[in-house]
């Protein structure tokens, strides 16, 4: 009876040891479960809230300098290159056009805007308006790094003012467009571009402008590829687009120029030159019509769209082995593709 008492009171005795212990530890006062769940998110999304306030500080930034331009043909973006009323924007989006239409984010709009210089082979024209809207900030594009967050602004499918985010997914892509440009060095991105974004613009978190987002990629399966669009880096915006602004054309397009017409073959691999061009590069080697080119720089050329992305990897002056369909090789030095 007496051993059972004993461990009676020390059950006892343990239970308030236990009882004081979390007493101490927690306190009269100490935080309830609810409290703990409403005072950690505070802290948690602050950076949600300042990557939120940063986006609203770049929309309200670009916005005015992005516009629609309108066609007899379609609707497209652009923004402002400069503070002397010119736009930078696609030249598929004007297309042949000697007037278009040019709408501001207020909804101004400049009804007799021009078209002062196109240069397809890089997808870039200059339209200009009798007005000085605010110019747009470009970057150097060449310290754009992969994951950097940006903002694709524009007019996709003629809903005015349209923001889309994601971020670059890499650089230096090649892609070729239906009009058969080939533009290399491309911004991929995962920000969505649909038809009527092409000439807005790409911005960085500094709403600074990275690129003007062109062409989505197109899916094996018909239509676009979610996620997958390209954009023209600013540093060559900056350079063939001043070039148009000043001369109304493009006197050093930077791209390399074999120096023939040519055409994909429709019953073999190859390319066919249909003419070779005097005082170029081709003409000097040797090259004639009929032949047919089978490979450049090492790289095989079966078709025009494959000879024309391996030329937009090239520089003027480089030299470049062409292989000849059963007449050897001959090495070219290219020249520079005329504005």
């Amino acid at each position: 009876m007496r051993g059972n008492t004993q461990c009676v009171a020390q059950r006892a005795l343990i239970a308030l040891l236990l009882l004081a212990f979390v007493t101490g530890c927690g306190g009269s006062k100490s935080a309830s479960p609810t409290t703990t769940v409403l005072e950690q998110p505070a802290s948690s999304t602050q950076p949600l809230l300042t990557l939120q306030a940063s986006y609203e500080r770049v929309v309200r930034q670009v916005l005015p300098q992005v516009v629609q331009i309108s066609t007899s043909v379609g609707l497209g973006s652009g923004v402002v290159f400069d503070g002397k009323g010119d736009i930078v924007t696609n030249a598929h989006v004007v297309g042949r056009a000697q007037r278009v239409t040019v709408t501001t984010s207020t909804g101004k709009t400049y009804s007799s805007a021009r078209v002062v210089g196109s240069f397809p082979p890089d997808d870039l024209a200059v339209v200009h308006v009798d007005g000085t809207p605010r110019a747009a900030e470009f970057a150097d594009s060449s310290k754009l790094a992969v994951g950097e967050i940006v903002l694709a602004v524009g007019n996709p499918l003629g809903l005015e003012s349209s923001v889309t985010q994601g971020i670059v997914s890499a650089l230096g892509r090649t892609s070729t467009e239906e009009t058969g440009a080939t533009l290399a060095g491309l911004i991929q991105t995962s920000a969505s571009i649909n038809p009527g974004n092409s000439g807005g613009a790409l911005v960085d978190l500094h709403g600074r402008v990275v690129g003007i987002p062109t062409l989505a990629a197109g899916s094996p399966f018909g239509g676009a590829a979610p996620g997958i669009g390209f954009a023209i880096p600013s540093n060559t915006v900056k350079d063939i687009a001043g070039q148009l602004a000043a001369h109304g054309k493009v006197t050093r397009s930077g791209r390399a120029y074999l120096g023939i017409e040519a055409a994909s073959l429709q019953t073999a691999s190859g390319v066919l030159v249909t003419r070779v061009l005097p005082n170029t590069g081709a003409a000097a080697a040797g090259l004639r019509r009929g032949d047919v080119i089978v490979a450049v720089a090492g790289d095989p050329t079966p078709t025009l769209e494959a000879l024309a992305t391996v030329l937009a990897r090239e520089k003027p002056g480089d030299e470049v082995k062409v292989q000849l369909a059963g007449a050897g090789t001959k090495t070219v030095e290219l020249g520079e593709l005329p504005g």
